[in-house]
Parts: structure tokens; C-alpha cells; sequence
């Protein structure tokens, strides 16, 4: 029988972190961060991490695993989670991916292959000597002209896997788009239950631009400066996530403080808008709307809770500890 797997996903700053909690604590699970950021270390107030005594005991991974110095993408996330995986079921537990990395979740839910992605240096090398000379936006074009699908769903920031998809067009002469919707078509390995957590949009960007005032109040330059200090630099991909290349720039002097906090907040809201496109197009997914719970934030988790019963439902799962 298929293990269990539950996913607890929306748009940055709709409030999957709280809901979590109190979802995990109800059915004895277990936390793996589907986020790009989170995981690294000294990236906490950009990033939204989670503090230790807001976990409430609830164990989390992929949240403060690698330094900002390391190498993480899709192929690395997906083997962290399915090692992760394998801890939390041997514990007799139900694994929960919380996050807003769509494509992470997709990877992970439908065990999507990238064993087929060639990888040539010279050519990847080539890529990243354009980049430098010509800038992001360029490169993104390179992209659109011959993957329009895959430069929809990948930021011109984004610029290793705007190189990936490149790579693999060069070498294949196919669209890694296509490739990733021919996997996306599998079946899942998992009994899974797939939840969108959504609102109305102008409140979500409400949030969004009073949650980055927030961060900017709690030290997001200071945090920005210290890993600067540590010897991080803005052309390393942990340092191109929203808040720490606004700042960085800032920094550097090409921006003011003022112009860099207002493109965090325009920045994060279209990255809000793409990540509610991407939630869309996926397959399987229930919506939850807390808007037709009135907010109530029991209301949502038993919401959730009636959803997962069929899921749940199996003689390995039936008696769920709570710890």
C-alpha cells in the first residue's frame, strides 16, 4: 500500500506556517520545508523561517541544513526530502511538506526523474559567461525564444535553471518543459493529499507589503550586512532570494534603502501572483479557502482534517502517535 504523504502549500505570506503546526499536532506529523531558503543557514528574517519556539516540538527538516555557500536545487531538495521521508515513516509518522516551491513539490509528489538532464561545462559555462557579460534579463530571453513554458515558470533571476533548461534544449533538442510535464503525468508513489492554502489577493498583498515592513523592523539589513561580513556575495544563488539581492544591491550602492524595500515588496507580490498561476496548473489539488472558513483557524484545520480522513485511513496509520 502507498505511504502516505500530505502537502500544505500556497502563496508567501497566506499563513501555511501556524496551520502547520496545528495540523501536524493532529495527526502525529512530521515538517519537511519546501522552500529555497529556509534552508540555509544565517538567512532567517528573508527568508520567514520558522523560530524554535514556534515549532512547538513539531519536528522540522530541510530548515537550517546547508550554508549559503551551498549548492541547492531541485534534484538536491527532492533526495534531503525523500531522506527525510524515510525517517518520518520509520517513526510511524505522516511527513508534511509545507512550502511555496511549486516545482520542489512537484518533483518530490510525482518522483520525477532528472536523470535524463545532460550536463555539458563547456556549454554551461558559455551560459554563465553570457550572463555575466549581458545580464539576466538576456539570458531569460535566450530561454523564451526557445522554451516559452519553462520561461514562464522560471524567474529570469532564477538563472541556474534558466542555464538548465538551456542545457537541455541544447542537448536533447527538446523542451525541458515538455520533459517535466511527461513526468508530471505519472502516477504519485504516495497516498497524498494535496492542499492549497488561498485568500483573497488584495489582502494576501496587504500582508505581503506589511510583512516585509515588518522584516525591515527586525533586522533584515543587519542580517543582510552580516552575511556579507561572512564573506557571502550577491552572485551566489542563495543570495539571489527576495530580500537579500534588493539589499545586497543597496549595499553595494546601486540602489537606496528606500528603492530597494519597495521592489522587495513589488517582487514578493508578483512572485505571490506566479506561485497562485503554478498552484492552478497542478492536478489533484484542494483548495482551501479561508475566506469560506471566515478565518476561523480551527475552522481551515478541521477543513483540512475532513479531507485527510480517506487519506490517513490505513491499518499502519490508523493509531497515530503524537510525538
Amino acid at each position: 500500500m502507498k505511504k502516505p504523504l500530505v502537502v500544505l502549500t500556497g502563496p508567501t505570506a497566506v499563513g501555511k506556517t501556524k496551520l502547520s503546526i496545528g495540523l501536524a499536532k493532529a495527526i502525529g506529523g512530521e515538517i519537511i520545508s519546501a522552500d529555497s531558503m529556509q534552508v540555509y543557514k544565517y538567512m532567517d528574517i528573508g527568508s520567514a523561517k520558522i523560530r524554535p519556539e514556534e515549532m512547538e516540538g513539531v519536528p522540522h527538516y530541510l530548515v537550517d541544513e546547508l550554508m549559503p555557500s551551498d549548492e541547492f536545487h531541485v534534484v538536491r531538495f527532492q533526495q534531503m526530502a525523500k531522506e527525510a521521508m524515510a525517517r518520518i515513516y520509520a517513526r510511524g509518522h505522516i511527513p508534511i511538506v509545507v512550502g511555496g516551491t511549486g516545482f520542489y513539490i512537484q518533483a518530490l509528489l510525482y518522483d520525477i526523474d532528472f536523470t535524463e538532464e545532460p550536463k555539458e561545462a563547456s556549454f554551461r559555462r558559455e551560459l554563465e559567461a553570457y550572463e555575466r557579460q549581458y545580464g539576466a534579463d538576456a539570458l531569460h530571453a535566450r530561454l523564451q525564444a526557445v522554451d516559452p513554458a519553462s520561461a514562464e515558470a522560471i524567474h529570469k533571476n532564477n538563472v541556474k535553471r534558466v542555464i538548465r533548461a538551456l542545457e537541455y534544449y541544447k542537448q536533447t533538442g527538446q523542451r525541458i518543459s515538455e520533459h517535466n510535464e511527461r513526468e508530471r503525468r505519472k502516477q504519485s508513489p504516495y497516498r497524498f493529499a494535496y492542499f492549497v492554502l488561498s485568500d483573497d489577493r488584495a489582502g494576501l498583498y496587504a500582508r505581503i507589503d506589511s510583512r516585509v515592513d515588518q522584516m525591515m523592523e527586525e533586522g533584515l539589513l543587519e542580517e543582510v550586512k552580516a552575511l556579507k561580513v561572512k564573506g557571502y556575495d550577491s552572485a551566489m544563488v542563495s543570495m539571489q532570494g527576495l530580500g537579500y539581492k534588493e539589499l545586497f544591491e543597496y549595499l553595494e550602492g546601486t540602489c537606496s534603502l528606500s528603492d530597494a524595500v519597495y521592489r522587495i515588496k513589488r517582487d514578493t507580490r508578483h512572485f505571490a501572483k506566479r506561485q497562485i498561476t503554478w498552484f492552478k496548473r497542478e492536478k489533484d489539488v484542494i483548495w482551501i479557502d479561508k475566506r469560506a472558513c471566515n478565518y476561523d483557524e480551527k475552522k481551515i484545520l478541521d477543513t483540512i482534517l475532513g479531507h485527510l480522513e480517506g487519506v490517513l485511513c490505513c491499518e499502519e496509520f490508523l493509531d497515530v502517535p503524537n510525538s
